[in-house]
């Protein structure tokens, strides 16, 4: 007979009325109901046949393990909760700071002036910046001969001839590499912090919305080269 069967035969013998806890009960309801369940199989087991010491200890063990990862798994949960928090208050500081972001694109406003940089793997004698509109129309940024590493360099939508739109980033260098990294670095003017649960929004003047992940630097930028 096993324990459960051992249950329902002693709640019918002795007439309890003790109540079983539902599923996702809270530790301390579990170790009543592992309670009840092994009085009843204590009462019920076989005189003749009785059941080892050893296997209330084991059924013990069990019990005492599934009240760990019980305690684990909300400790775990409030750590998120505590992280989530954290991080919400580390964005809200973040208005009216300096940041670098990672991106190949932007909404110029037409008049904010933005600090970049490139980072290169090889040196290059020629290096150019492309800055294209929606319409696919060129505006380019020529940097010269460079060596591997970090470039800066400057867009001022302004001297570009840039009105206010959105603008896709690139970089062709002499060497013909490739996925070159830019950086574009902004003052935070507002955090947005989605419902849905995706990443949080910052609001870069002159850079428009980008995801807190794809920060790379706090605080100033290098100031480049005007273009």
């Amino acid at each position: 007979m096993n324990v459960n069967e051992r249950a329902v035969n002693g709640d019918k013998a002795t007439g309890d009325s003790g109540t079983v806890a539902p599923n996702g009960s809270t530790a301390g309801s579990m170790n009543n109901l592992f309670m009840q369940l092994l009085v009843a199989q204590i009462q019920n087991q076989d005189p003749l046949n009785p059941t080892d010491g050893t296997e209330y200890v084991s059924q013990l063990a069990q019990l005492t393990q599934v009240q760990s990862m019980e305690t684990m798994s909300q400790l775990m949960a409030n750590n998120t909760v505590l992280m989530d928090n954290l991080q919400t208050l580390t964005t809200g500081n973040l208005v009216g700071q300096n940041v670098m972001v990672q991106t190949d694109t932007l909404h110029s406003d037409g008049s904010t002036e933005l600090n970049g940089r490139l980072t290169l793997a090889h040196p290059a004698d020629v290096v150019t910046v492309i800055v294209k509109d929606s319409a696919g129309t060129e505006h380019k940024i020529e940097l010269g001969k460079q060596e591997a590493g970090q470039v800066d360099f400057t867009i001022n939508p302004e001297a570009l001839g840039l009105p206010e739109g959105k603008y896709t980033l690139s970089v062709v260098t002499g060497t013909g590499e490739e996925n070159v990294p830019l950086e574009i670095g902004g003052v935070v003017s507002n955090v947005r912090i989605p419902l849905d649960g995706s990443p949080t929004m910052l609001n870069i003047l002159g850079l428009g919305e980008i995801a807190y992940n794809n920060i790379t630097q706090f605080g100033n930028s290098t100031p480049g080269a005007s273009a």
